[in-house]
């Protein structure tokens, strides 16, 4: 007689699910505000919200990924820097409107549920959950065999935050004259990782524990550095009200991203010799053979955040940043003219 069927056999463990659920389960209490009614264990997370500050709230929600960086972090063999960078990158999206993050869930799914690996990677979430302020409370952790190879797994996040409706900062006040401030990167943060390893692993052979003389640290380090969060010195500039306008650059680069926000007859023109470029650009672009172009087009290239203050306000916005520990860099600014963005490159 065959032996019978079990969920088991066909791929799923559920022990490890359970024992997964106990790791998460103290790893997302520790970012619990006061406002956390109940988190992981019931089917939803509740939140207290006090609106009493607020005249009329509205929430803000978005949702991302980390790409193909996964394959990196797999095959490097550290799962805790993609946490944060799935955290800090929705914080950082949010942010662009003028919100501030409540509540983050994650989906996490797995060819085989490793618990290990699964508390490898909330650990990173719990922990710029904590950085931000935000509280993890809830979230999905799957196991698909046969959808996802032994080994491989896919993670995204979901984030709420609250802003007063006249707080909003959409671009709507955006104009000629106004100055572009950029502030710096730690590398590609979640975006070209396609490329990345297209550069590393078949143009090169190239490791993640390699040290190229380009580079401070190891490779891997360079390459999986945590996609920063600007909550922090972006929170200080909107309490003294000087934001005209923000761009989170992610996929597309500068001239993707700022375009998002400019309204019609109005050009951003970017000087790209403004700031200091983390050595990975220049390195990335060196071993694979890229146009200056295609990186501009692919890469932040050094700035992972913009932000557009009126003239008379940039001494004060600088210094508010140099006062939070974060060097601003006027990197550019607006023009009347086409809806477009213009990169000017030094000879």
């Amino acid at each position: 007689m065959p032996p019978k069927l079990t969920y088991a056999s066909a791929g799923v463990d559920l022990r490890a699910g359970d024992e997964a659920v106990a790791k998460i389960g103290d790893l997302a209490r520790s970012t619990y505000t006061d406002a956390v009614l109940a988190g992981v264990g019931p089917f939803s997370g509740l939140l207290r919200l006090d609106l009493a500050e607020y005249r009329e709230p509205v929430l803000v929600s978005s949702c991302d990924g980390v790409g193909t960086k996964l394959k990196l972090a797999i095959r490097w063999g550290h799962h805790q820097t993609i946490g944060a960078d799935l955290v800090n990158h929705c914080v950082n999206d949010i942010l662009t409107c003028g919100a501030r993050p409540l509540t983050f869930l994650d989906y996490l799914a797995l060819g085989r549920l490793d618990p290990e690996v699964v508390a490898e990677v909330v650990s990173g979430i719990a922990g710029a959950c904590r950085d931000n302020g935000v509280a993890l409370i809830g979230g999905e952790t799957a196991e698909m065999p046969g959808l996802y190879k032994l080994g491989d797994y896919d993670l995204a996040g979901f984030i709420t935050g609250l802003v007063e409706r006249e707080a909003i900062v959409d671009g709507s006040h955006l104009a000629p004259g106004q100055t572009l401030i950029g502030l710096v990167s730690s590398g590609p943060h979640t975006n070209g990782y396609s490329l990345v390893r297209k550069i590393l692993f078949d143009l090169n052979q190239f490791e993640l524990d390699d040290r190229p003389d380009s580079l401070s640290g190891t490779l891997g380090d360079a390459i999986m550095a945590v996609h920063r969060s600007y909550l922090s010195p972006v929170r200080r500039l909107l309490d003294a009200n000087v934001v005209l306008g923000m761009a989170h650059i992610t996929g597309g680069g500068l001239a993707g991203n700022l375009i998002r926000i400019l309204p019609e007859g109005v050009q951003a023109v970017i000087d790209t010799g403004r700031w200091p470029r983390p050595p990975v650009f220049p390195f990335l672009q060196q071993a694979g053979g890229v146009d200056p172009e295609e990186m501009f087009k692919v890469f932040n290239m050094g700035i992972g955040f913009i932000i557009v203050v009126a003239e008379d306000n940039l001494t004060r916005t600088l210094g508010l940043l140099r006062e939070c520990g974060e060097e601003g860099f006027v990197i550019g600014n607006l023009v009347a003219g086409s809806r477009l963005v213009r990169l000017n490159h030094p000879h």
